[in-house]
């Protein structure tokens, strides 16, 4: 088993795409570098944290985008934005299958701030561009950064999202909450609390994603081949906002004086709830099944 969570960037596209099929776009010996890091004294990344590319998924025509974490921890500057950009709006004319973002990203990078802000509000027209004409665009969640801020509104854009236990996902990360709200409000260092409201576990749950898998890129692969095969409609309308924002409404209404996502499990009644976060994957979907068909 190879660890998705442990993966770098590139490791993460070789895993999960056709053998010998990823043709990157702007490869670091483009040297497409942040223009604004140098002149904070900063080490830039020839490839500015995000790697981008055309490949092959099960045989079919993919765009694929996968940030780096380590790299200012996934952060959304200028030209990795404009990168990201660019490969959305290129899936119409390159005529893909769908397009895949391995997300792994804090959010917007503060030192470039306006135009990271900027970039994922392009992110987010591309990604509705391309559900209007049918392209699909899937997020996966399960690295070490997570997903979170502007990335974490982009991910909820997707047609779907497939995260493992080990990945979060919100819009304010935990010490970011602690900072502005206090620790009584959310404990950053309260690494279960952490986990059972942003990890995959939760999020599945409540419905906020598709499927959930162990952390292992085989399981990411073969997720990915069941997006690519999903058939239900891409295209975004009014209606299915109007369904999606009467659902968040009903959710806030049930659970507004809920203090604890383990209240929540226990409200929707849960199998073997105590001992949700210690289930493997196999186990889980076990636990959750009666929940999540609605009995």
């Amino acid at each position: 088993m190879i660890s998705f969570y442990e993966s770098s960037a590139r490791e993460r596209i070789n895993h999960l795409v056709d053998p010998n099929t990823f043709v990157e776009i702007l490869p670091p010996s483009s040297k497409e570098q942040s223009p604004h890091l140098k002149l904070l004294n900063i080490v830039s990344s020839f490839d500015d944290g995000i790697i981008i590319g055309k490949a092959r998924l099960n045989n079919h025509s993919i765009l694929i985008a996968s940030q780096e974490g380590k790299f200012m921890g996934g952060t959304v500057g200028e030209v990795h934005g404009a990168k990201l950009v660019g490969l959305l709006q290129s899936a119409i004319s390159c005529e893909v299958k769908a397009v895949y973002l391995l997300i792994d990203s804090g959010g917007v990078r503060l030192h470039e701030a306006n135009a990271g802000l900027i970039a994922i509000s392009e992110i987010m027209r591309a990604i509705f561009t391309l559900r209007n004409h049918n392209i699909p665009v899937y997020a996966i969640i399960g690295s070490q950064n997570g997903c979170f801020g502007g990335m974490g509104i982009v991910a909820a854009c997707c047609n779907a999202v497939c995260m493992n236990e080990e990945g979060r996902w919100g819009v304010s990360g935990p010490e970011v909450i602690e900072t502005v709200c206090g620790v009584e409000e959310f404990d950053s260092q309260d690494k279960p609390l952490v986990w059972r409201t942003l990890g995959g576990k939760h999020r599945y749950i409540m419905k906020a994603i598709d499927i959930i898998v162990p952390d292992d890129v085989n399981e990411f692969k073969k997720a990915a081949y069941t997006l690519l095969n999903k058939k239900e409609e891409v295209r975004i309308s009014l209606e299915s906002i109007k369904k999606a924002q009467n659902k968040f409404k009903e959710d806030l209404k049930e659970y507004k004086e809920v203090k604890d996502a383990i209240d929540i499990w226990r409200l929707k009644n849960i199998n073997k709830l105590e001992s949700i976060s210690l289930l493997n994957n196999s186990d889980f979907l076990n636990a959750v099944k009666g929940e999540s068909n609605g009995n």
